[in-house]
């Protein structure tokens, strides 16, 4: 009994760590499916239902770090989600590095959601490192219960991004800003090692935390006729 008492005190610290580590990101889960919930609750806000519904992928960062004086820089981590055959994707986390996010002044937290439009914008945020602009079309999306504000631009765009400070919801542009996966945290996430394309094209199963995420994402997409596309 002695010589096993020595080896659990020695072992404790580090599970406690990795405990708290893989708590924090599947708070980030948690985060994300308020942030969503709270942006879209808004009466007469949000984002368009027609643009929703024929989203390929979902991603919220919330908290998104912004800094500088019209050109700053920006840090965040957050979640992405994508349409599979018969419902929504595990989650992937992810980080939002560099650029700008539209026109600033001074420094605070942003809450962001990016919505891509097709397979094809899908397919491109599957590479190690995404850039807004250069490697897919990114524009600010259109705000309110209807799409009926696109442009030709926006309708044709692959991302369309919106952001939420200081309790005012638009859209935004996320020119320059790279996207990048969160390796670390998906294999606190998932136990193992996993690329972004297994998580998000259905190879991961996605863990119990998601479940209000998908319940969220549900209540506001019906796309393909389904009202329920929860993951069971």
């Amino acid at each position: 009994m002695k010589s096993i008492l020595p080896v659990a005190l020695a072992v404790a610290p580090a599970l406690l760590f990795a405990a708290k580590d893989s708590s924090d990101s599947f708070k980030r889960i948690d985060a994300s499916t308020t942030v969503f919930n709270e942006i879209m609750s808004a009466p007469d806000k949000g984002i368009p239902q027609d643009v929703l519904d024929k989203a390929q992928c979902v991603g919220i960062v919330p908290g998104l770090k912004r800094a500088g004086f019209i050109v700053g820089a920006k840090y965040g981590k957050g979640v992405l989600v994508c349409r599979t055959a018969n419902a929504w994707s595990a989650p992937a986390t992810i980080r939002i590095e560099g650029g700008s996010v539209g026109l600033q002044i001074g420094a605070g937290e942003t809450d962001l959601v990016f919505v891509v439009m097709n397979k094809s914008g899908e397919d491109k945020l599957m590479e190690s490192k995404f850039t807004f602009g250069g490697d897919a079309s990114a524009m600010a999306g259109p705000v309110g219960r209807t799409a009926e504000a696109q442009t030709d631009a926006q309708m044709h765009a692959e991302i369309l991004s919106y952001s939420r400070a200081r309790g005012v919801f638009a859209g935004i542009s996320l020119e320059g800003a790279t996207l990048r996966p969160d390796n670390e945290d998906n294999r606190e996430i998932y136990g193992r090692e996993l690329s972004m394309r297994e998580i998000l094209t259905g190879a991961a199963t996605a863990p119990p935390a998601a479940q209000p995420l998908y319940a969220t994402l549900n209540r506001y997409t019906s796309a393909h006729g389904s009202a329920d596309r929860q993951r069971r």
